[in-house]
């Protein structure tokens, strides 16, 4: 076994290729599907913000061992490092609710140890104000905690999420659902139109088909005459199913106490302050 190395790469192809690379290891951790190749695709493709991905490799010819995905942003001189599809920023009514969306991947705790140390080493030697905020993680992740060993400093944060629930069968009619795009496309037009931020709307509209392509997104709906009254989309893989966004009748969805998801923050300079739980 070689030794283990830590790069980085920046950019939109170079991440896109690491997040294609990293595939089985997603796979092999049971990424959620907002961690996946095809998910982190499509957040790439909105260009919110600049991509860096941190690898860790225990022989360069083979697959990544631990992967960290950030996105890059600039306020003046101030540097904030956020998770790449921040679940604590814009996008966060995207993410399907209810558990914990994010990750750093690790295969085991020694990767989780360099992944640590690449992420931080982002941050040497800067002169000016900079800040590390990761949301949206498992409780008892490796490399929050190797992170928080490496800087003592560091404040954590745990709140419970809120999923939704789907109760479209309360509604006394008949329930259609589909796997097939073209469903998708007949009721995404009122899906968006339920989203007041036209950045969400950008955003859903382009991971919602690019998931139904793959077979990862169920629309239900139920209609009364050509009146639509709820429509929900799924997102499924194997037997797992995770309500993700609706729209219609109040009775239709409903929301309950989701899984704990823990947050980490470290700065230095004037961006430090307490992280606040969500």
């Amino acid at each position: 076994m070689g030794a283990v190395q830590t790069r980085v790469v920046t950019g939109r192809e170079g991440v896109v290729r690491e997040i294609r690379a990293a595939a089985p290891l997603m796979a092999a951790l049971r990424a959620p599907v907002p961690a996946r190749a095809p998910w982190l695709t499509a957040v790439l493709n909105l260009r919110t913000a600049r991509p860096v991905a941190v690898v860790v490799e225990r022989d360069a010819a083979s697959r990544p061992d631990g992967l960290a995905l950030l996105a890059v942003r600039r306020r003046g001189t101030a540097l904030r490092l956020t998770l790449l599809g921040d679940p604590d920023g814009a996008m966060a009514d995207l993410l399907p609710p209810g558990r914990p969306p994010a990750r750093l991947l690790a295969r085991d705790d020694e990767v989780a140890a360099r992944l640590a140390a690449g992420v931080l080493a982002l941050t040497d030697g800067r002169r000016t104000p900079w800040s590390l905020s990761l949301a949206g993680l498992p409780m008892g992740d490796p490399t929050a905690r190797a992170l928080g060993a490496l800087r003592p400093d560091a404040a954590f944060a745990t709140a419970r999420t809120s999923r939704l629930v789907d109760r479209l069968d309360s509604l006394g009619a008949p329930v259609v659902r589909s796997r097939d795009p073209r469903d998708l496309e007949h009721r995404l037009p009122a899906l968006l139109a339920a989203q007041p931020d036209p950045r969400i709307r950008l955003a859903l509209r382009a991971t919602a088909r690019l998931h139904a392509a793959i077979g990862q997104v169920e629309v239900a709906a139920v209609t009364e005459g050509d009146r639509l009254r709820a429509a929900l989309l799924t997102l499924v893989e194997g037997a797992d199913r995770l309500p993700w966004v609706g729209c219609g009748e109040p009775a239709a969805l409903a929301r309950e106490m989701g899984a704990p998801a823990t947050s980490l923050r470290v700065a230095d300079g004037w961006l430090s302050r307490p992280v606040a739980p969500r």
